[in-house]
């Protein structure tokens, strides 16, 4: 169960700043992996965003009906058609013990336009202006209807103490991917948890800030300690033998267990995290061919995938949008036809097939390793030989920035619950610049699609503006730009005796700040 006590935490501090000096009540939380650095910007993925909400606080958060909530803004307004005025929380303290103004949005700001992940979500903001100390205008080059939704991913960093030069001369503010720099493995934000230890790939330990500005939280939990183990069977064990409190994700073959157990409860959501494989035009030629991308993905049989390796822990996905988004469309179904698939690669010129390399992670998605030699074996039907490589997320990552491999697997939720934001990150024309493509590894690249985002982005009629995202959709599955596999769902596993179903959400971002244990 849940440990009660009172002990000196562990003094091996990642960082120099203050946390509790005794834990009374700890929870052992064990995900599939831990996070691959300390920088809320570094890398855009679930694992960052999950550190994040625990260290850091945004402007405003997503609650579980998908509304918003403000954070570190107390109220907001919009004061003409490109600026939308926040007022800021007072009395917030950074873990360093520097007070938190509007001049850390400021800098905040300044650093996600830097980062090669983030500035992309960004990038329809032109500045953060202070108007006082706790007051900031966050400001649109044209008017823009996702301003909240962005505001999501806008974590308060303390500027004083990323400010100036390590000992040997490299700036404290620099995002250095899969590197070594000092935002990777030092933290001072206003989160309710400050991280007291931290062996990258063994555990992080998460001791409660004392000094948190949110004493309206029910909260009570003063350390957690994140464990990643990465082999499904053992993580569910060690729930169920009572070695870890709670843990994600469960996966499909063991959900009824899990549901079964006593002492245990078993946390479902519907999930809108797509999963995809990227074809690199750049690396094949044959890639280039919508008819060739169109064969691949007649060839792979996504029902088989959902009812067979995701136990019907999924929904089949035709395209990005998941149903409830503006880009939705209800027409498109999946394609699996082995037959039409190898017509199409005869008429490509490409009846005898071809060989491929394939990555993809095996500790980040549900059962991806599985999944991927699924598709694997369905190509071979067509011709097409396989290379296949499993690797763990951080190695994965890097190999993926690369674009290291012919097909690359990536799953992607929406950054701010919208339709554009998949388009933006997975299948727009890349452009260091912007951002856009950050993680199209396929090197897909349609002006007329990015028109359409680019229009969507600037709509705030919201009928044209679906229609807009439609006809987006549409052109990405006409060209089969990516292959959409199915749509991921949640599921959680946690001890009875906490409030786990009211922290987690959608995003897959749990509220460990407003965790509550009944002693």
């Amino acid at each position: 169960m849940f440990r009660f006590k009172n002990c000196v935490a562990s003094l091996a501090m990642v960082t120099a700043l203050a946390g509790p000096a005794f834990a009374e009540v700890s929870v052992k939380v064990a995900y599939d992996a831990d996070p691959v650095s300390l920088d809320p910007y570094e890398q855009l993925s679930g694992g960052t965003l999950q550190l994040n909400h625990m260290t850091f606080d945004p402007l405003v958060r997503w609650t579980q009906d998908l509304q918003f909530e403000g954070r570190l803004a107390e109220s907001w307004e919009q004061i003409d058609a490109t600026t939308m005025r926040f007022k800021l929380r007072e009395g917030v303290t950074f873990h360093s013990g520097n007070a938190f103004t509007a001049k850390d949005i400021d800098w905040t700001f300044d650093r996600v336009k830097e980062s090669p992940d983030f500035k992309g979500i960004f990038a329809p903001f032109t500045d953060v202006e202070v108007v006082d100390d706790y007051t900031i205008d966050l400001k649109t080059a044209e008017p823009f209807p996702l301003v909240l939704h962005t505001a999501t991913y806008l974590f308060a960093m303390d500027s004083a103490y990323y400010a100036g030069t390590t000992a040997d001369g490299k700036d404290k503010a620099e995002i250095v991917k899969h590197g070594d720099s000092f935002a990777s493995r030092n933290i001072s934000g206003t989160g309710p948890f400050v991280v007291s230890e931290r062996e990258q790939g063994v555990k992080v330990v998460f001791d409660r800030f004392d000094g948190y500005w949110d004493t309206a939280s029910e909260g009570n939990v003063d350390e957690i300690i994140l464990t990643p183990i990465k082999e499904d069977p053992t993580r569910v064990a060690a729930l169920l033998s009572g070695d870890v409190d709670f843990i994600a994700p469960v996966p499909p073959t063991d959900l009824s267990r899990v549901e079964q157990a006593e002492g245990v409860n078993l946390i479902t959501m519907a999930g809108t995290r797509i999963i995809t494989f990227q074809m690199n035009q750049e690396r094949v030629e044959a890639f280039k061919d919508p008819k060739v991308r169109l064969a691949i993905d007649y060839a792979v049989n996504n029902a088989g995938i959902v009812d067979r390796i995701m136990r019907g822990f999924g929904t089949v996905g035709a395209q990005a949008s998941p149903e409830g988004y503006a880009g939705y469309i209800d027409t498109l179904d999946a394609r699996y036809d082995v037959e039409k698939a190898k017509e199409l690669m005869a008429e490509a010129g490409y009846a005898d097939g071809f060989t491929v390399s394939m990555m993809a992670p095996n500790n980040r998605y549900v059962n991806d390793d599985k999944i991927a030699q699924a598709v694997a074996s369905m190509l071979s039907k067509i011709g097409i030989k396989v290379d296949l490589q499993t690797l763990p997320k951080a190695q994965y990552w890097p190999e993926f920035d690369a674009r290291a491999a012919d097909m690359m697997m990536i799953g992607w939720h929406a950054d701010t619950e919208d339709s554009a934001n998949f388009h933006q990150f997975l299948s727009a024309c890349p452009d260091a610049e912007t951002g856009n493509g950050q993680y199209n590894s396929g090197n897909y690249c349609n002006p007329e699609a990015d028109k359409l985002m680019d229009l969507a982005n600037t709509e705030t009629d919201l009928a044209k503006r679906s229609a807009y995202l439609q006809q987006l959709e549409q052109i990405l599955s006409d060209e089969a730009a990516f292959i959409p596999l199915h749509w991921q769902n949640l599921a959680w596993g946690a001890k009875e005796g906490m409030n786990a179903s009211e922290i987690v959400n959608a995003l897959n971002f749990p509220y460990f700040g407003d965790l509550k244990v009944s002693e």
